[in-house]
């Protein structure tokens, strides 16, 4: 790239200046080991973010289990409570004047 300037402009520290510029866009073997290590950390993090997908997917199957099995609980245990209570009802009057005396 060729540039024509005339006057001050073309002082040398401008044309260092212009130089150390240009040197800076060129990755250096620092930032290539600093690229590589971001990018095994973001590979880190993607198994990571996997292995949290994979214990939520489980904690809510479980979760979900349990209320299946609490609601099965509870319907059983009103249908126990119905049934104990359909038995009382079942007495002979003699049964229910002796317990109410």
């Amino acid at each position: 790239m060729k540039r024509l300037a005339v006057g001050p402009i073309t002082t040398p520290e401008y044309i260092e200046w212009w130089g150390r510029r240009i040197n800076d866009n060129i990755p250096g073997p620092k930032l290539e080991k600093k690229i590589e290590q971001i990018e095994e950390e973001k590979m880190n993090l993607r198994l990571d973010m996997d292995v949290q997908k994979l214990e939520t997917e489980k904690l809510r199957k479980g979760k979900n289990k349990a209320e299946r099995d609490l609601d099965s609980l509870k319907i059983d245990y009103k249908k126990l409570c119905f049934s104990m209570r359909t038995v009382r009802l079942g007495k002979t009057s003699e049964q229910w004047c002796q317990e109410i005396q």
